[in-house]
């Protein structure tokens, strides 16, 4: 099923009238998966007995399924098509806070190109074959018929949000679909493989070191930096196999955004180099490793403007 729904678009802002609702429920009946989004347009944190998937989650995250618990949990893997779960009063209040609808593309076997600036949209206009878009606050989501691995960061402004993301529903879009093409599967399997231990593709950058030499406006103790980074760390060298260009990307993302209320300068720099440097530990080139962590960093200060 491809979201072919006509509903009308609610406008901005919470909707106690049970818009967003009726907007989840017509995409569902199309056979679309969706789920809620709170303040900030991100999926509502789980409940008590789900925190730190203590009731079992989905397994590994790997595909969207019933949890133990009946409440939204889960983030993307929750998206439904049932009817039932999504009017059910476990539900209910969620709604009556929801902000917007998302949708799982992978479960509806859709493959979103998100293109978050007008340098990347041009990017695929050249690129990409056309296919239906959607247009969103700074760019456009490109929909394409078939599934395939997520991925942040794959190129500048670049994602790609298929089988374990959620999108933003924003419209049905215009244009005819076209099947999911080689040439956004090239984007995941030229940047994405981490090659096997023994095998980096380039040589370790030199390692700048965070500290309050480098961070003269910072609001945060040099521990609480420290240790939010060394995590960050641990999180980009423990993907082994693939995907440590994206974990790199988000930990940068993250990492950045801890610091956007600082009265000047962080030293973002330094923790960049120190991403960048765990990325190429575990096989990411250098080239892709410094762009994805540079959108990591960039996406956290625009977001925060």
């Amino acid at each position: 099923m491809t979201p072919d729904c006509k509903t009308r678009r609610p406008a901005g802002g919470n909707h106690l009238d049970g818009s967003h609702l009726r907007t989840a429920l017509a995409l569902a009946a199309a056979g679309v998966p969706v789920l809620p989004l709170r303040q900030g347009k991100v999926p509502f944190g789980n409940c008590r007995t789900c925190k730190g998937n203590a009731c079992g989650g989905r397994p590994n995250m790997r595909a969207a399924g019933p949890c133990r618990c009946l409440a939204p949990c889960h983030a993307w893997a929750a998206a439904t098509t049932d009817p039932h779960v999504l009017t059910s009063p476990v539900w209910a209040p969620v709604w009556r806070e929801a902000v917007a609808v998302a949708y799982h593309p992978g479960g509806a076997e859709l493959t979103v190109v998100d293109l978050d600036n007008a340098a990347a949209v041009a990017w695929a206009r050249e690129t990409l074959p056309a296919t239906r878009t959607v247009p969103t606050t700074r760019g456009e989501h490109w929909l394409y018929q078939g599934a395939m691995p997520s991925s942040n960061a794959v190129r500048p402004g670049v994602d790609i949000k298929s089988l374990m993301q959620y999108a933003r529903w924003l419209g049905p879009g215009t244009g005819p679909m076209a099947v999911l093409p080689a040439a956004v599967r090239a984007l995941l399997e030229k940047e994405e493989t981490t090659p096997a231990p023994g095998e980096v593709a380039s040589s370790l950058p030199g390692r700048a070191a965070w500290g309050r030499s480098v961070a003269t406006g910072c609001r945060h103790t040099e521990r609480y930096v420290r240790t939010g980074l060394e995590r960050g760390l641990a999180l980009v060298r423990a993907r082994t196999e693939s995907g440590a260009g994206s974990q790199a990307f988000g930990v940068a993302r993250f990492l950045a955004a801890q610091h956007t209320a600082c009265p000047g300068p962080c030293g973002l720099a330094a923790i960049g180099e120190e991403i960048v440097t765990a990325a190429v530990s575990v096989g990411v080139p250098e080239t892709y490793a410094r762009r994805a962590v540079a959108n990591g960093l960039e996406t956290a200060v625009e977001r925060a403007a």
